[in-house]
């Protein structure tokens, strides 16, 4: 390929919209333009690498036995109400109507359009487990696109969902694609930690994304000292000690309280630890419900996990006002003697343990000293809350260290979510009796994927491609001369290396722009960030040879002619 051909080509200067130097040089080096906000054009450079991506990706999971399929980006609406998915997904499902009225989702995700195409066929025990997938286009209606293609609106997907007997069955799959990911991103030379995650409103035991530690991205999460406990900090747990268990109950006593309405303004003015303090805070969930979560003070409130505890689906911070209907007031919240027929009092386990409490008394400037729960107040519901801190003692031992990645692809659990809420959505078992299909959900961006391998792999000149998804193999440079002369034998020499190295199936990408200096012409080949540059000047050729230099090398060197060939198999390898 001519580089004085290609469409898209390198650009400089700073571009707006991504701190994310994945961003600055993927659009920089002609690999892609944004259409607007979260939509971005794939130009040539850019689609090539996307599909390496994609061919790794299914290379790997037909390895796995999984069967690649296509369903339409149009799901029909009634699928997603059969599973009451357009009550649960919030602002990121996106809708048409088409002429005759009928209403569609764009895909986000597809487990309806799976499971509904599944149910159309009568199935057997005998032809389970099976595992089926695609690469689609998805659509999310993000609040705020950021972070070029790390979060967008419009991007293709690998998904694919298995269908099996019943758990145990599952758990054999869900291993097999848990190594069939190690192995697809380990070809694309990416180190991933497998982090725990939350699997939703659908719940479940299994769910574990891939992530790439990296000090920028999005994902947040907690590991064990020894490396044994990876969990992200939606889900994380901690080992919570007995503070003060053997402390005698003092009785409840309300005080003045002259303060601010942070914790720490409770613990300057009563001179005790922030942990005996209870920290309240008000939510109002989807149903209109208040959701008081009760916390130790030196503790933050995990709001993933306060939705499984308390049922919701979404949760938002409850106004002032609505603090006052319900009878309390901001800063000074407590559970005590707060009651409301659509009050839900959440409480971190941890709180049972610990005596004598103080807290606010739900009016201004007064707080209760000695509270002790089962005594003074209850809740509605005992469970773990409380988002993990770092140093804090892990589940399975050693302290807990907090890491930044970028979630690269996931896994997840379906269990018999969406094949018991979807009418027939069953096979025949060995005694004649339909069951519900146990499922999986597997998935990969490939475009989230292309961002972090460049986020990874660069230096402060541009990409360093990867040679398996590298654009091309080889970026050929022939370099100008003031004398016409030369430069007909040094694009004529390049022509030649050129055909012989596409015949022997090397690709090659060549610059052969001829009012471009040679720094022009090596910065972009930096930029741009093929594995292995080649240069053809008068130089060179003088000595039968092309100058031979590795994009992750500081030195080049020369190579005669005659054994270029033979040395880029032996580099590729």
């Amino acid at each position: 390929m001519k580089y004085s051909k290609l469409f898209g080509k390198t650009t400089y200067g700073e571009q707006k919209g991504s701190e994310m130097i994945s961003h600055q040089f993927l659009t920089r080096g002609g690999f892609i333009k944004e259409s607007v906000a979260g939509r971005y054009f794939f130009l040539p450079l850019g689609w090539r690498v996307h599909e390496k991506i994609k061919a790794i990706i299914k290379d790997e999971m037909d390895k796995a036995g999984a069967q690649e399929m296509i369903s339409p980006v149009l799901h029909p609406l009634e699928l997603w109400q059969e599973t009451n998915r357009t009550n649960t997904t919030g602002f990121e499902l996106m809708k048409v109507t088409d002429r005759r009225g009928g209403e569609f989702a764009l895909g986000g995700t597809a487990e309806e359009m799976f499971v509904d195409v599944v149910r159309k066929f009568q199935v057997s025990y005998k032809d389970l487990p099976f595992n089926i997938y695609q690469f689609s286009t998805k659509f999310r209606d993000e609040l705020r696109a950021r972070g070029g293609l790390l979060r967008v609106r419009e991007f293709v997907m690998k998904d694919a969902y298995s269908f099996s007997r019943d758990e145990e069955e599952f758990k054999i799959e869900y291993q097999k694609m848990w190594q069939t990911y190690t192995d697809i991103f380990e070809r694309l030379g990416l180190q991933t930690m497998v982090v725990e995650s939350d699997n939703g409103y659908i719940g479940g035991e299994y769910c574990h994304e891939f992530q790439v530690e990296h000090p920028d991205g999005e994902g947040k999460f907690f590991v064990s000292e020894d490396g044994s406990y990876v969990a992200h900090e939606e889900v994380a747990i901690m080992k919570k000690v007995s503070m003060n268990e053997s402390e005698e109950e003092k009785p409840v006593e309300e005080v003045d309280a002259p303060r601010g309405n942070t914790i720490e303004d409770g613990v300057k003015l009563h001179g005790l630890p922030a942990w005996q303090q209870m920290k309240s805070v008000m939510y109002i969930d989807e149903q209109g419900r208040y959701i008081l979560a009760v916390i130790r003070g030196d503790w933050g409130v995990n709001e993933m996990k306060l939705r499984h505890q308390s049922g919701s689906i979404e949760l938002r911070p409850a106004t002032e006002e609505e603090i006052v209907v319900l009878g309390s007031t901001a800063g000074f919240i407590s559970p005590v003697n707060l009651k409301n027929e659509k009050l839900l009092i959440v409480a971190d386990d941890s709180l049972v343990d610990i005596k004598n409490m103080y807290t606010g008394a739900n009016a201004v400037n007064r707080d209760l000293l000695n509270v002790n729960y089962g005594r003074d107040w209850q809740a509605g519901v005992v469970g773990d809350i409380a988002q993990a801190v770092v140093g804090a003692e892990g589940v399975r031992g050693g302290k807990l260290a907090e890491k930044q990645g970028i979630e690269v692809g996931n896994i997840f659990q379906l269990g018999y979510h969406y094949t018991k809420l979807m009418k027939d959505a069953v096979y025949t078992d060995v005694d004649g009796q339909t069951k519900p299909y146990y499922m999986g959900c597997y998935g990969i961006g490939l475009g989230r994927t292309m961002a972090t391998i460049v986020e990874k792999f660069h230096d402060d000149k541009g990409i360093v491609w990867p040679k398996s998804v590298a654009p091309y193999q080889v970026h050929l440079i022939s370099l100008s001369s003031k004398d016409p002369a030369v430069v007909e034998k040094n694009n004529a020499a390049a022509q030649s290396l050129h055909d012989e190295l596409e015949a022997a199936g090397v690709e090659v990408l060549w610059d052969d722009r001829a009012e471009f200096s040679a720094g022009a012409k090596f910065a972009d080949a930096d930029l741009i960030g093929i594995p292995l540059r080649l240069v053809i000047s008068e130089k060179t050729l003088k000595e039968n040879s092309v100058e031979w230099k590795e994009r992750s090398a500081e030195n080049s060197q020369l190579v005669l002619l005659s054994e270029i060939v033979t040395s880029i198999k032996k580099f590729l390898e």
